[in-house]
């Protein structure tokens, strides 16, 4: 990294925490007038095309890549795009922007904690310990440990819990960025991902309406909602995914993760300066969600900065053998 590309990659990593932010503010409203299946198909039709447009100058090479790999680059982004953004605004639809937010910003430690089910790599005791502490900062938050919460119509514990789930999508969306890391770039895993999901994006919303799951959208609140769904598609779910890959590649995995506990303080102070104050248990769910990560990233960077310890020659420890023999 050099001194130059330092401040590129810090714009960058707050431009993307900031528009995902300003995503469930923008999103709360939108599903007034459009469901979590078409607003799903909607924003990554959108962001396909900008994909396209990035794609087109790089010639048949993109495509070929397409076709070689269709189906694992469509499997990882249906679990990305459509399982992470369907089931985070279906809870999105339950529960405020806000909750949203901090509820993304603990992907980090759930990546490790999948990782140990999946690769048995086993989390150290601090992450297990602030995975705890995140969880139960996401309760407080949600109400969901507030006694007269869910008979006053207070609690937003199902939508919190399902937007939870939903980031396990996402989790495995990123798995894949290491499987394709040698042949794909940040450009390219982005692109072809989103390209290879939409034709089972479109289905699901399909299959979704005809079972009555899904609503279809009327006219009349698409064009209510286009600024929104704009900012939505090609912001949120195109430029922010770039600057954010950008800025880890710029910044190092630990150092970028780090960026993430801007996501639920962006969506706060946006909230505020449209006027909707934070209740006490928010706040105080947002600092146990926040000090978490910050103790979980500090953590990782102590352990990424060891060094590793030396190993003694192989001569030299035969050489001792033989001495201290004789």
């Amino acid at each position: 990294m050099t001194t130059q590309s330092r401040p590129l990659g810090i714009a960058a990593l707050l431009l993307a925490t900031s528009a995902w932010g300003g995503m469930f503010l923008v999103s709360k409203g939108v599903l007034q007038h459009v469901d979590p299946f078409w607003l799903t198909l909607i924003r990554y039709s959108l962001s396909a095309v900008l994909f396209v447009a990035l794609l087109a100058p790089r010639g048949a090479a993109p495509w070929l890549k397409l076709r070689a790999h269709a189906l694992p680059l469509a499997v990882r982004g249906v679990a990305g795009f459509g399982v992470f953004s369907v089931m985070m605004l279906t809870g999105l639809a339950h529960s405020v922007p806000s909750h949203g937010a901090i509820i993304m910003a603990t992907t980090p430690m759930t990546t490790q904690l999948l990782r140990w089910a999946l690769d048995g790599v086993r989390p150290s005791r601090t992450t297990l310990l602030t995975s705890l502490l995140a969880l139960a900062g996401v309760m407080i938050v949600s109400g969901a440990l507030s006694s007269h919460g869910a008979s006053a119509g207070e609690s937003t514990a199902f939508g919190d819990a399902m937007a939870f789930v939903g980031t396990l999508g996402w989790v495995w969306y990123t798995r894949g960025a290491a499987q394709f890391a040698n042949k794909l770039d940040v450009v390219e895993y982005s692109a072809l991902t989103v390209l290879a999901s939409w034709p089972l994006l479109l289905l699901g919303a399909v299959v979704a309406t005809a079972a009555g799951v899904a609503g279809l959208p009327t006219t009349p609140g698409l064009v209510s909602s286009w600024h929104a769904l704009a900012y939505v598609g090609l912001v949120s779910s195109a430029l922010a995914v770039l600057a954010f890959n950008f800025g880890v590649r710029t910044m190092g995995t630990i150092t970028s993760t780090a960026f993430l506990n801007f996501v639920p303080v962006s969506a706060l102070l946006m909230s505020i300066a449209l006027g909707k104050f934070p209740a006490g248990n928010e706040l105080v769910g947002m600092a146990m969600v926040v000090g978490a990560l910050l103790i979980h990233t500090a953590s990782s960077r102590a352990g990424a900065a060891m060094p590793a310890r030396p190993i003694q020659p192989v001569k030299a420890q035969v050489r001792g053998v033989c001495g201290a023999a004789s």
